[in-house]
């Protein structure tokens, strides 16, 4: 892909908080950089990614099919710690390349999302790795661009409000059955949300409710709309996790976690953004 090209989408996958269009709209989509194997000089270069729990994304060196590995995978291969940006959270990372068959079991989850990955696998000679960057702690997190508190309470929220939409489509256009990755979408989905609910109960309300005790009304709706927010997450987990599940069945189900998560998203910005940023 032309540097040109890339510099184009990094440009616009910043300014617009992870959103980006032309033949990555739509997708998920994530900023990997890395440090040159023999220059030592950092490169960023957008990438396309797979979910694969709370704890890891997984990257493919497809190269669209070229008969060599692009240079970001020979960069990680000689400094396995790389910088993630995923549209909310920039983050270090340790890359792990997948083999036998955890790579195969992977890779075949990318082609149920999409057949242009066995396309690409078809065109070479090698096998196509696939890469685990699994999260390096190094602090609180970093919401790349946001200003105040309230940027990003909204930056975190607008990621969830984009992933849930988007399996909303994978689910909608997939077939009778539910794919092993659409599964893994998901279930990655609840754990992002129980574990951001968790650290507001354990964190954000006990401060909002010690600073403003007229809030303590705001407050109580809104842990009753995470205990319903939690009982959405666990059916819809216990629904993509059964046998022989109909697509219809998780779409219904999507479709009513969308539904409130957004609600308690859109009350939970008006009451509470006004008291974190003033």
């Amino acid at each position: 892909m032309p540097n040109d090209f890339n510099q184009q989408v990094i440009e616009e996958f910043r300014a617009n908080a992870g959103k980006v269009g032309g033949p990555f709209e739509g997708s998920r989509l994530l900023l990997l950089t890395t440090t040159g194997a023999r220059s030592g000089t950092r490169h960023t270069t957008p990438v396309a990614y797979l979910p694969d729990g709370g704890e890891r994304v997984l990257v493919i060196a497809s190269a669209g099919g070229a008969p060599r590995h692009p240079a970001w995978y020979h960069n990680l291969l000689a400094n396995p710690q790389v910088t993630v940006e995923d549209g909310v959270f920039t983050y270090e990372a340790e890359a792990t390349v997948l083999t036998g068959e955890e790579r195969d079991r992977a890779f075949a989850r990318a082609v149920e999302t999409s057949d242009g990955w066995a396309a690409y696998q078809a065109k070479t000679d090698r096998v196509i790795p696939v890469v685990a960057l699994r999260s390096i702690d190094t602090g609180p997190p970093n919401v790349g661009g946001a200003t105040s508190f309230g940027a990003v309470l909204t930056r975190i929220h607008d990621g969830m409000r984009r992933e849930i939409e988007l399996i909303r489509a994978e689910v909608a256009a997939g077939g009778p059955g539910l794919g092993a990755q659409l599964r893994v979408n998901c279930l990655t989905l609840c754990q992002g949300v129980h574990a951001h609910h968790v650290a507001e109960d354990q964190g954000m309300f006990p401060m909002i409710a010690e600073q403003h005790p007229e809030a303590a009304d705001v407050l109580q709706r809104l842990d009753e709309e995470h205990r319903k927010i939690a009982a959405l997450l666990d059916e819809l987990q216990r629904v993509v996790t059964a046998r022989d599940v109909a697509t219809a069945t998780v779409l219904a189900e999507v479709d009513r976690l969308a539904a409130e998560l957004n609600a308690h998203l859109d009350h939970e910005e008006a009451q509470l953004i006004p008291l974190i940023d003033g």
